[in-house]
């Protein structure tokens, strides 16, 4: 699966795709996506302001995708919980950048190794089209390597 490919399948995923939701840009090395949250009829709450639901989901896998490919098919890599601080209403297109860089993912492979669980939160800022923020989220993100098939078989 490519970035490419990655941004415009999760873009056209039912849920997203209602939800007003869609990938921008996966970077090809994996270490960044941007997600946009369009706010309208469908994607509002009784305010007419972002619902707060989809702005969590907006948010909900993509730092556990980036690490997943970063780090490869040798490692289990989970979503495992979220937190969401809701600063101002949100209108208009609302942006979240998510970060994941090679030292970090290279540190969560290192502290993985041996099957080790490892728990690391990231954070980011949900912003309007002004770039004020509209809420804080941190996602906390479940590491650790697979154990081998062929672990503790004799030769």
């Amino acid at each position: 699966m490519t970035p490419r490919r990655l941004a415009i399948g999760m873009s056209l995923w039912a849920p997203n795709l209602f939800s007003g939701i869609r990938v921008k840009r996966i970077s090809d090395d994996w270490t960044s996506a941007t997600v946009e949250l369009h706010v309208n009829l469908f994607t509002r709450n009784y305010v007419k302001t972002a619902f707060g639901g989809s702005m969590s989901a907006m948010t909900d896998p993509y730092y556990f995708m980036l690490v997943m490919h970063q780090l490869g098919r040798e490692y289990v890599v989970w979503d495992t919980r979220g937190e969401i601080e809701f600063v101002k209403p949100g209108r208009g297109t609302l942006t979240a950048h998510f970060e994941v860089s090679r030292d970090k993912a290279a540190e969560l492979r290192e502290r993985a190794r041996g099957g080790a669980k490892v728990l690391e939160w990231f954070e980011t800022d949900i912003t309007d089209r002004a770039g004020e923020v509209v809420a804080r989220v941190r996602r906390e993100v479940y590491v650790r390597e697979k154990r081998r098939v062929t672990e503790g078989q004799a030769d």
